[in-house]
């Protein structure tokens, strides 16, 4: 470099460039035009943009869409719901309040049964007209109703509460191996009380027998100012000296009633022709007359007794 033109030849370097020096001259490429002085360029404006540019940026957004179809598509039904709801949350925020579930007027299950539960549900209640009422009726031919649970909190006002048994109190003998108290568990010298429970459901005055198995003292506090009727159980060997009895009597009376018409046809004729005929008659009267039936025990029978050992 010339000497001449350097600005401080002693240093051997030149100037250092200043801003407030004359501004180069615009070549002729970068000329503003005559429309440009009217735009004014705001910071926070977006550039437009040009052909090219919203063509990629077309298929930008749509090779993202088909990605993310593509991804859906490889989910199963748990994970797409889960990345569908993160969506929700990440493109409208503030707006989950929607989702809140309002549990002020909800029913489960068990307000539905409380408050369409019945005690006795009636032969009228054939049809119910709507799923609670459904649901309820359903719940309590579920129920085994032999025995009934007791609430003697109240007895000394005359109240007492009753319930069927649910089937782990079935399964657990509480009402019938064990005392049918809420809150006594005694096994000892039970007894079996028949009451007429009387209530009010619907606002219509109700009445039932039910049973009640008890050990002494809930007993007293069942009999505490009214008395109960109590069922007695009779002994097994009672019961099938019994039923021998009645069959023994019924074999004899039918055998009796054999015997007097052998003995009509037997007696004897004026002639030995006849004889031979009433004779001949009688003896093929027994063998075409109906056999003497005994009585044995059916099937019904046989359920009845084994349901009396097991309830009473």
């Amino acid at each position: 470099m010339d000497s001449r033109n350097i600005r401080n030849p002693y240093h051997g370097i030149d100037d250092l460039q200043s801003d407030f020096g004359d501004p180069e001259e615009p070549s002729s490429s970068q000329k503003k035009r005559k429309g440009d002085f009217l735009d004014k360029v705001r910071p926070g404006d977006l550039m437009k943009r040009k052909r090219a540019d919203g063509r990629a940026y077309f298929e930008e957004e749509h090779g993202k869409m088909h990605r993310r179809m593509a991804k859906m598509m490889s989910m199963n039904a748990y994970d797409r719901h889960k990345e569908m709801i993160n969506l929700y949350y990440l493109s409208y925020p503030g707006s989950t309040q929607l989702l809140n579930r309002q549990v002020q007027n909800e029913k489960t299950d068990l307000d539905v049964l409380k408050e369409h539960h019945k005690f006795v549900w009636d032969e009228e209640d054939t049809g119910p007209d709507s799923w609670e009422k459904r649901m309820a009726k359903k719940y309590y031919e579920k129920l085994f109703k032999e025995y009934c649970i007791v609430d003697l909190s109240l007895y000394k006002n005359n109240k007492i509460g009753m319930r069927w048994r649910t089937e782990n109190e079935v399964k657990e003998g509480k009402g019938q191996l064990s005392c049918g108290s809420r809150k006594c568990s005694e096994t000892a010298s039970l007894a079996s009380w028949e009451v007429n429970f009387a209530y009010k459901e619907d606002g219509r005055s109700k009445s039932t027998l039910v049973k009640a198995r008890l050990c002494p003292r809930c007993s007293d506090k069942l009999n505490y100012g009214t008395q109960k009727r109590q069922v007695k159980q009779k002994k097994r060997a009672v019961r099938r000296w019994e039923k021998e009895r009645r069959r023994e009597r019924d074999y004899e009376e039918n055998d009796g009633d054999l015997e007097e018409k052998v003995k009509k046809e037997d007696e004897p004729s004026t002639s030995s022709a006849a004889a031979n005929s009433s004779t001949l008659s009688a003896s093929t009267d027994i063998w075409e007359g109906p056999a003497p039936t005994e009585t044995e025990k059916t099937v019904d029978d046989e359920i009845d007794e084994f349901l009396d050992d097991l309830f009473l």
